[in-house]
């Protein structure tokens, strides 16, 4: 899949085709993540946000893999998360905020989740999100994830990351402007 074209966040046909066809094969061959799902009506609303479209692109551009992991009758929104085995790879090597890459003296990192998340057009997932994935599957088994952290702890300089070990999903802290090889994140897409 190649880029956007141009800086507007629109998908040619092509890509719109070729994105389309790649995550109902992934919707197909992963039933037990959506029981009760239909895929033609989430492509419905997909083909009918341009912008929510590009957002899936950029996650499956960026190794997330991403599949449809729920449905809220309320909103009637369909939710997709990133569900690659391992923390998406065109998304690490990231400290957690913007704040905390400036704040690096040295070895500043490229990017970082927060910022990434957002012009993407994604959310970072949350603690519960993070372990509801882990329900689906066995996810971050050599990875782990940033997931969005409380104020609270973000004020004291600190951000939360998740994986799983020995069979646990294990949500843990880090400076934020730690990165490493291994960890990235996850992102929550609603359409």
């Amino acid at each position: 899949m190649n880029h956007i074209n141009g800086s507007r966040k629109e998908l040619s046909p092509e890509q719109r085709k070729e994105l389309l066809s790649v995550v109902k094969a992934r919707f197909e061959k992963n039933m037990n993540r959506h029981q009760g799902l239909e895929w033609a009506q989430i492509q419905a609303k997909l083909e009918a946000n341009t912008e929510r479209l590009w957002s899936l692109y950029e996650m499956e551009r960026t190794g997330g893999e991403p599949d449809v992991v729920g449905h809220e009758p309320e909103t009637g929104e369909y939710i997709l998360n990133d569900c690659s085995a391992e923390s998406p790879q065109g998304r690490r090597n990231v400290c957690y905020d913007r704040e905390a890459q400036e704040s690096r003296k040295t070895f500043k990192p490229e990017n970082n989740a927060v910022d990434m998340a957002a012009a993407m057009g994604i959310e970072l997932l949350t603690e519960e999100q993070y372990r509801a994935l882990q329900k689906l599957g066995n996810f971050d088994t050599k990875t782990s994830s940033w997931v969005k952290t409380p104020s609270d702890i973000r004020k004291l300089g600190g951000a939360l990351f998740a994986d799983r070990r020995y069979g646990t999903v294990f949500v843990y802290h880090n400076s934020a402007p730690s990165y490493y090889g291994a960890r990235g994140f996850r992102g929550s897409l609603r359409v």
